[in-house]
C-alpha cells in the first residue's frame, strides 16, 4: 500500500505521497490559434458521448455551423479540447484531427511535452472533478435530475479561473502507466456498451417493424390481400378500405382554461404536461399567441417533429402550442397512432415534405387530412392496437434491462477512471 497524503481538496481528498498537486495553468498551456486567414474548414465538434469527431459524424445533430470559419480557433491532433460551456456535463475530450472549433472552446496540452497529454485528459474525463467546478462559471442554469443526471447546462468557465485549480500530477512515467491501463480498460468497456447498445437499437428497430407490419398487413398471414394503390403501404388485407384522413379526423381548437399547464409532445411519442418530464431547455411564449386547449385522450401530432415520431395521445389536460395539430376520431385513435407513428419510422413525412428544415419538416392538418390511411374494422383495429402494446410492453423491458447495464458500465468506467488518475489505486505491475 502505498503512503497516501491529503490534499485538503474535497472532490479529490488523498493523493499518492510521492505526487504533486499543481495548478492546472502550470501543467498545461491554453491554444489560441485563430483560423484566420484560413487554413482548414474542417470543422470539429465535442460531445460527452462521441469525445472530438468531425462535425459531420456528430449524433442527434445540434447548432450549425457558421460558414465562415475564419473567426473558429484551431485544434491539433494531442490537444485536449474544452467546451467552456459544457464541461460539467462531460465536453472535453482528446483530439486525434486537425480541425477547427468554435470560440467557445479551449484547447490544452501539457506545457513539458515529455508529459502524457493523456493522463490529463482522463482527470478532466472524471465525474467527479466535472462536479468541482460548480461556482466557477458565469451564467449557471443547472438542474439535476432524478437519476443524478443533468440537463441544460451553460455555464462558460473562464479560463483563468480553471488554470488556478489544483490537480494530482504522477510521475512522468507513472503518467504514461496509468494512461495505457486506461486506455485498455476503457476500450473493453467501450466494446461492451458498442455492443449493448447495438442490441439495443436492433430492438427499437424491431418494435418499429411490428408496427409498421400490423397496421398495413394486418395480424393473419393467410389472409387474402390486395394492392392498395399506396407506394408506401402496398398491399393490404381484402376486406380493408383506403380512406382520406379528412374523412376519419376531426381537427380540434379547444380554448384554453386559466389553470391549464403546458403540455408537449415529445419525439418518444409521449403527449404530457411539460412539468411531467422537465422544464428547463424549452422556450416559453410570453403571450402565447394562438395556444389551445387540449384533453386527456386526445390524438396529436406535433407540426414539426412529427416526422421523428412526435405523434401520440396525451395523457393530461392542459394547453400547448399552435404547432400541435390536435385530433379526434371515431375510429381506434391508438391505431390511427401507430399508423401515423409507422409513416414516421418509414420516412414518408419528409418524402411527402414541402418545407424541410433542418432536423424537422412542415406537417400541418391539412397535409394529415390529405393522407390514406389503411382502414380495418374497429374490431380488427382493435385487436391490433392490443397485439401492438403487449409486443412494445415486452420489448420495453428488455430494452429498459440493457440500458441500466450501460448505466453500470459507464458509472464503472468513471469509477475506474477517478481511482486511477487520483493515485487511489495503483496500475498492476506487469
Amino acid at each position: 500500500m502505498r503512503e497516501m497524503k491529503d490534499s485538503g481538496i474535497q472532490w479529490l481528498r488523498e493523493y499518492p505521497a510521492n505526487w504533486n498537486l499543481i495548478k492546472i495553468k502550470y501543467c498545461l498551456k491554453e491554444r489560441v490559434e485563430k483560423n484566420n486567414p484560413v487554413r482548414t474548414t474542417d470543422i470539429l465538434s465535442l460531445t460527452a458521448k462521441q469525445g472530438v469527431i468531425p462535425y459531420d459524424q456528430k449524433e442527434g445533430g445540434g447548432n450549425k455551423p457558421k460558414e465562415d470559419v475564419s473567426a473558429y480557433r484551431l485544434a491539433y491532433p494531442g490537444d485536449i479540447v474544452m467546451n467552456s460551456m459544457n464541461i460539467l456535463s462531460g465536453s472535453v475530450g482528446l483530439s486525434n484531427y486537425f480541425g477547427c472549433v468554435s470560440p467557445v472552446y479551449y484547447m490544452l496540452r501539457p506545457t513539458n511535452k515529455s508529459e502524457d497529454v493523456r493522463f490529463y485528459n482522463y482527470i478532466f474525463q472524471s465525474t467527479v472533478f466535472q462536479r468541482s467546478l460548480y461556482g466557477l462559471g458565469n451564467g449557471i442554469l443547472i438542474k439535476e435530475s432524478g437519476n443524478g443526471k443533468l440537463n441544460t447546462i451553460r455555464m462558460r468557465i473562464p479560463i483563468d479561473k480553471f488554470g488556478g485549480l489544483f490537480i494530482p500530477v504522477a510521475p512522468i512515467q507513472e503518467q504514461k502507466h496509468i494512461a495505457d491501463f486506461l486506455d485498455a480498460k476503457c476500450a473493453e468497456i467501450d466494446a461492451l456498451t458498442a455492443d449493448i447498445q447495438t442490441q439495443i437499437d436492433t430492438l427499437e428497430q424491431y418494435k418499429r417493424s411490428i408496427i409498421t407490419e400490423a397496421v398495413t398487413k394486418g395480424l393473419n398471414p393467410d389472409v387474402e390481400m390486395k394492392d392498395s394503390g399506396i407506394e408506401w403501404i402496398g398491399e393490404i388485407p381484402v376486406t380493408w378500405d383506403i380512406i382520406r384522413g379528412k374523412y376519419l379526423l376531426k381537427y380540434l381548437q379547444k380554448p384554453v382554461k386559466e389553470d391549464d399547464g403546458v403540455i408537449t409532445c415529445f419525439r418518444d411519442g409521449e403527449v404530457t404536461l411539460r412539468s411531467n418530464r422537465r422544464e428547463d431547455g424549452f422556450t416559453m411564449s410570453d403571450k402565447e399567441i394562438g395556444y389551445q386547449g387540449i384533453d386527456a385522450g386526445d390524438l396529436v401530432v406535433h407540426g414539426m417533429d412529427g416526422f421523428a415520431g412526435a405523434i401520440g395521445i396525451s395523457d393530461s389536460r392542459g394547453k400547448a402550442s399552435p404547432v400541435l395539430n390536435v385530433m379526434d376520431t371515431k375510429q381506434n385513435k391508438r391505431y390511427i397512432m401507430y399508423y401515423l407513428r409507422s409513416m414516421a419510422y418509414s420516412d414518408v413525412f419528409v418524402a411527402l415534405a414541402t418545407g424541410i428544415r433542418v432536423r424537422s419538416c412542415d406537417l400541418r392538418w391539412n397535409k394529415l387530412a390529405d393522407l390514406p390511411y389503411p382502414v380495418p374494422s374497429i374490431e380488427e383495429q382493435t385487436a391490433i392496437v392490443e397485439y401492438i402494446d403487449t409486443t412494445l410492453e415486452k420489448t420495453d423491458v428488455v430494452i429498459s434491462k440493457k440500458k441500466a447495464q450501460l448505466e453500470t458500465l459507464d458509472e464503472y468506467k468513471k469509477s475506474l477512471i477517478y481511482e486511477y488518475v487520483t493515485g487511489k489505486e495503483e496500475v498492476p505491475s506487469i
